[in-house]
């Protein structure tokens, strides 16, 4: 059995940029969310709009949202200690999650409750001059905290995948997580302004309420994904069948392996990734030569993907070489 050490040079500067890129994202989110929630929660009082005080309440939840991501990264920046040999990457998927709940409650509860009182004692309308002044600016600041995690997920974007395929393969939780919120986000602000639109133009005070409640229900929508990608990468996802098929390649290519067994890979973290391996080298090897053989191995699989920081063979794979 055998441990590649990770913590040589090559991974760290690898592992410095998908790091840098998730804070980068995660604080464009911050600064667009907390100015947004202010100003809608402003005007939400004064026109008295239940649509607008429930993107107040989305913007303020995404707000903090974003912290607790923050809060992710922190610890899953810690190194490896007794306690957690493995180092604290999954962190940052614990956090996510308790990310999709909130979005859940605090966002989607909120709002279909808010909503529904609106509907039963709806308010009159009001000049809507200003809920759609902060609707164009929240748009363009979401739009660009949308744009920031978008491009940082088309730096891992495969050659013919679409976004939403990146999305369900990426590793990287507060990347997708805050793309996601930010999608929700968008598209809560073109329901919100249809809401208040349509309200004024057929004078139905019920239509602006009506919105609120489509939007929390956008928002347990989003909660539900992000939930699902996040709680995968928490109980332990692999790289997936193309990846495994590929490290499959790269052991029966080797001259040393006689045949290959169950390869088995589990995410640690966003760049960090433990792959144990039933293998059989062939009969009559030295000790030293087992001992080229599996530095040339964990080499050649650090060039195909530097995130597997680990490799693990199974000692029957060794035994079977000394017989």
């Amino acid at each position: 059995m055998t441990d590649k050490n990770d913590k040589n040079d090559k991974n760290d500067k690898t592992n410095a940029a998908p790091a840098s890129d998730s804070r980068k994202v995660i604080y464009a989110a911050i600064v667009a969310n907390l100015g947004i929630a202010a100003a809608k929660f402003v005007v939400a009082a004064l026109t008295g709009s239940a649509a607008m005080l429930a993107e107040g309440i989305h913007s303020a939840v995404d707000t903090g949202n974003e912290m607790l991501l923050l809060v992710g990264e922190k610890v899953a920046a810690r190194a490896p200690d007794a306690r957690h040999p493995f180092g604290y990457g999954k962190a940052v998927y614990f956090w996510a999650l308790i990310v999709a709940l909130s979005v859940f409650t605090l966002g989607g509860g909120l709002s279909i409750y808010h909503g529904i009182q609106s509907l039963r004692a709806p308010e009159a309308l009001t000049d809507p001059f200003w809920n759609y002044i902060v609707l164009g600016a929240a748009f363009l600041f979401e739009g660009y905290s949308w744009n920031v995690s978008r491009r940082a997920l088309n730096r891992r974007r495969r050659p013919g995948a679409t976004l939403w395929q990146t999305v369900r393969a990426s590793k990287d939780a507060s990347t997708f997580t805050v793309f996601i919120e930010d999608t929700a986000a968008l598209l809560g602000i073109v329901v919100a302004a249809a809401g208040i639109f349509l309200g004024h133009l057929f004078d139905n005070p019920y239509i602006d309420p009506a919105a609120s409640v489509v939007i929390g229900f956008l928002l347990i929508g989003a909660s539900f994904t992000l939930a699902r990608e996040t709680g995968a990468l928490l109980v332990g996802e692999s790289v997936g069948a193309e990846q495994t098929g590929k490290l499959k390649a790269i052991f029966d290519a080797d001259p040393a392996i006689d045949s290959v067994g169950e390869l088995m890979t589990m995410q640690l973290g966003p760049d960090d990734v433990l792959l144990t391996a039933a293998v059989r080298f062939k009969r009559g090897m030295r000790i030293d030569e087992v001992d080229v053989a599996i530095v040339r191995l964990e080499h050649s699989i650090a060039a195909f993907n530097p995130a597997i920081r680990r490799v693990y063979f199974e000692a029957e794979a060794i035994r079977s070489a000394m017989r």
